[in-house]
């Protein structure tokens, strides 16, 4: 009998359990009360209980542990001093999705080389989750793969879906059972009427199957995730982040019966892949969000140490300190400043 199955597969290799890694990096109480009281704080931004802005601050990529944690230390002191007005979520981001190819992020290619020692990147995930919220900073991150919440979601206070999965419905169903506030972006193309659409799925219960703690294939039936949300950022048609572009979204989303809660982008197509107009798309938000549109309830900033980003040498020893491998970001003097000035301004 001829092989009909498996032929363009080179190998299979098990991956550690969620369970194991779990049991090997456990979650500390402190880290636990971090996500909890987060979770819940971000529920009464979304139901304007809460009048804050939500703030997911951050690198663009996690490529490096030392270098996230040196920048959580600075976002959290800087947390700290705008806490009243403004809750910060770290960006701490592991996944990278690709229109074609390319680097994919640090819990599949850990070493950016190419070499896929995905158990090295879900530990080096895990524990550098662990070293975050144990300082009290939450973290907000991209589910990618419908497999690795199970590894890490424990640890995440805030979750996004990203623009070229908001219209897979495996991963609406999957929001539908995480338990995190959960933000759809609007597709590559600029198009709402997707991120609406899972936004209104993902609030209803499905089924789909998985894998349990343990690594088993399961079947899993969730209740709806009441939290999700809308993120506002961009596309091939141009920025979305516009007074008008916001009303749009407010009609759409109460045409479902939904009280709309949107977040904004203030990089990708909203600042025309260029970090350095992050700082023009924010202001735009605070104007928005003083003149009264409470439907804008938080916004996303690409932040690193250091300003910009650089390609991945072959040479590994070559990579620039503090500098982002996948989209530019703005730098940490930069983020200082204005995050200080939108805290200012929103007491105006």
């Amino acid at each position: 009998m001829k092989k009909t199955n498996n032929l363009r597969i080179v190998s299979v290799k098990p991956l550690i359990s969620p369970e194991k890694l779990k049991t090997a990096l456990p979650a500390s109480d402190v880290c636990s009360k971090t996500v909890v009281e987060t979770r819940s704080m971000i529920d009464d931004i979304l139901n304007k209980k809460n009048p804050r802005l939500l703030a997911i601050v951050g690198p663009c990529s996690i490529h490096n542990s030392e270098t996230a944690l040196q920048y959580a230390e600075k976002l959290n002191l800087l947390r700290k001093r705008i806490e009243s007005r403004i809750l910060v979520v770290m960006r701490v981001y592991f996944e990278k999705p690709r229109t074609t190819i390319g680097w994919k992020g640090l819990i599949t290619d850990p070493h950016l080389d190419g070499s896929y020692d995905i158990d090295t990147g879900l530990k080096t995930a895990r524990k550098l989750l662990i070293d975050i919220n144990r300082i009290g900073l939450p973290c907000g991150s991209e589910m990618l793969d419908p497999i690795i919440p199970q590894y890490i979601s424990d640890l995440i206070s805030w979750a996004a879906i990203g623009a070229r999965t908001t219209e897979s419905q495996t991963h609406r169903e999957m929001a539908s059972g995480l338990s995190m506030p959960t933000g759809f972006k609007n597709g590559t193309s600029g198009n709402l009427q997707l991120a609406v659409d899972a936004l209104e799925s993902a609030r209803h219960p499905h089924s789909f199957i998985g894998i349990d703690s343990t690594g088993k294939t399961s079947v899993f039936k969730t209740r709806g995730n009441m939290a999700s949300h809308v993120i506002l950022r961009g596309g091939r048609s141009g920025p979305n982040y516009y007074e008008e572009n916001v009303e749009e979204a407010e009609k759409l989303i109460s045409a479902r019966n939904i009280d709309p809660a949107l977040i904004i982008d203030c990089s990708h197509a909203n600042s025309g892949k260029e970090y350095r107009k992050q700082s023009r798309v924010l202001t735009s938000v605070i104007d928005q969000k003083k003149r009264g549109r409470d439907s804008i309830v938080g916004f996303m900033l690409e932040s690193n140490i250091e300003a910009g980003n650089q390609k991945i040498p072959e040479d590994k020893e070559r990579l620039k300190f503090g500098v982002s491998v996948t989209d530019g970001c703005i730098g940490w003097e930069e983020t200082e400043k204005i995050l200080l000035g939108a805290f200012d301004r929103l007491d105006d």
